[in-house]
């Protein structure tokens, strides 16, 4: 599997068959996300590229060989791993996965593949909960304090049910957590946050 990650990049087009990916094909992909360290320090990362068997990544932090690495990427959710090389502007992780695992990961590298050269739209990929006290407040950019209600939550981003629907691009902040307004719909609006939340965070009794 190591071999995967030192494989020579290789960038998908047109036409990207997961059983392609499956033999760890490797496809470049810029995805935000954070990491978590054996110490519990967390830190925000990119990806440079990605297969079902490891990932490499720039970040701040490099950790060492073969230390424990818990990843939240977006558009692939919740990862865990050890650090398998170091590089100067970050590290390569290979990935610990059930075959499960590997075939859905295989699924959304082909889906995030295909997307921009197909022209094809975003998809909610992240898994969503809806946390046991849906009540909070959404600070805007003017300061203004409103109470919403989630509806539901992702590591990425919130659907809010609010009074009012602050315009898209505008920075707010929901609890304590700060993001931007991507969507209105009938009723509220959906914020994307700056970080994702943290992984051992996430969970029914998450508040914002």
């Amino acid at each position: 599997m190591l071999e995967a990650l030192v494989r020579p990049e290789v960038k998908l087009t047109r036409g990207v068959r997961a059983s392609d990916l499956r033999r760890h094909q490797r496809v470049k992909v810029a995805l935000l996300g954070r990491y978590m360290l054996s110490d519990r320090r967390e830190f925000p990362c990119q990806t440079v590229d990605m297969s079902p068997g490891g990932v490499r990544m720039t970040c701040a932090e490099p950790g060492l060989i073969d230390e424990r690495v818990v990843l939240y990427l977006e558009e692939i959710g919740r990862l865990e791993g050890v650090v398998a090389r170091l590089m100067p502007e970050g590290f390569a992780v290979r990935l610990s996965a059930t075959p499960r695992k590997r075939e859905k990961i295989a699924s959304q590298l082909t889906w995030l593949a295909n997307r921009e050269s197909l022209g094809l739209p975003e998809g909610r990929t992240h898994e969503r909960l809806k946390p046991d006290t849906p009540g909070v407040t959404l600070r805007l950019e003017t300061g203004r304090e409103i109470p919403a209600r989630i509806i539901d939550v992702s590591m990425s981003g919130v659907a809010l049910s609010a009074g009012i629907a602050p315009a898209l691009g505008s920075s707010v902040v929901v609890g304590r957590t700060p993001g931007r307004v991507v969507r209105h719909f009938e009723g509220g609006v959906g914020v994307n946050f700056l970080l994702p939340i943290s992984p051992d965070r996430f969970h029914e009794g998450l508040r914002l």
